[in-house]
């Protein structure tokens, strides 16, 4: 029976840190999540923020803000490409909703920080995700009613998707001095 791949993934990663090939601060990540207007408003983002917590994430930099449109255009498409994935109609519709309200950003550090938030997040559309994720559990509308409404679909969090969108999308809401480094009672366990 072949192992699956995410045993496999595992597997080779501590493979790598028990030959020396990867060092174990190879693997501590900085990740940025977006707490959106939807999960602002109606007061979901402590009991969010605290699911981050519990799996061992450490909270580095935290603002609420009410960025301007180059600023979210810098995030959306010069980082993450929404334009090029999913075109013109969506970026315009995510750009109203971004705009609508304040949001709340957030900076988390951990091992495999990326991985672990997309898991606890679950699927970008919220009808889609999982029970047990974060949109799974507190959202639900589909890609597909957004459409026939003319409206983005209101998924309560951005979350980095890559370690290299990460790196760039935390440097763009955070300046250095914004971002601090602390000990807590979990990193005796974890780092």
């Amino acid at each position: 029976m072949e192992p699956s791949p995410q045993k496999s993934n595992f597997y080779l990663l501590m493979l790598y840190v028990l030959r020396g090939i990867m060092k174990k601060n190879e693997l501590i990540q900085r990740s940025l999540i977006l707490f959106k207007p939807d999960a602002v408003k109606r007061g979901l983002v402590g009991e969010i923020l605290n699911r981050f917590e519990r799996v061992g994430l450490k909270i580095i930099g935290m603002k609420m803000v009410k960025p301007n449109k180059a600023h979210y255009y810098k995030h959306y498409e010069d980082i993450g490409k929404v334009v090029s994935r999913r075109g013109e109609k969506v970026f315009n519709e995510l750009m109203e909703y971004m705009l609508s309200e304040p949001i709340i950003a957030v900076a988390l550090e951990g091992v495999e920080a990326v991985s672990v938030i997309r898991k606890l997040v679950g699927a970008t559309e919220s009808k889609a995700a999982a029970p047990g994720t974060i949109r799974g559990d507190y959202s639900h509308i589909s890609f597909a009613y957004g459409n026939i409404i003319n409206a983005a679909t209101a998924n309560l969090v951005h979350a980095s998707g890559d370690p290299e969108e990460a790196r760039l999308e935390v440097a763009h809401w955070f300046s250095d001095a914004e971002l601090f480094e602390y000990k807590t009672c979990a990193d005796k366990y974890i780092f």
